[in-house]
C-alpha cells in the first residue's frame, strides 16, 4: 500500500506535518538527514527555504526545491505520529 499525502506545513527549523489521505497525520524532523544526504543541508544554509515545503504531484511525497524531496513512504515510517 502507498500512502500519499494531501497536505504539508512547515513547522519551523526542519520539521514538518504531513497529513495523509486517509486522516492521518505525522511530524517528521528532517534535521538527521543534513548529514546523510548533503543536498539537505541547503535547508540549513538558505534562508526560508524549508519554510517552502509542499506535496509532490501525486501526493507521493514532499519536496522544498527541484533538489530536495522526501518520500511519503519514509515520512510514514519514520515520522511521529501528530497528536491534537
Amino acid at each position: 500500500m502507498y500512502h500519499r499525502i494531501s497536505n504539508v506545513k512547515s513547522l519551523g527549523g526542519l520539521e514538518i506535518e504531513a497529513t495523509f489521505r486517509d486522516g492521518s497525520v505525522k511530524r517528521y524532523d528532517a534535521a538527521p538527514l543534513l548529514e546523510l544526504h548533503p543536498a539537505f543541508r541547503a535547508l540549513r544554509d538558505i534562508p526560508g527555504l524549508a519554510n517552502l515545503v509542499h506535496v509532490d504531484v501525486g501526493g507521493y511525497g514532499v519536496a522544498w526545491n527541484d533538489d530536495i524531496d522526501l518520500d511519503a513512504e519514509d515520512i510514514w515510517m519514520n515520522g511521529v505520529p501528530a497528536t491534537p
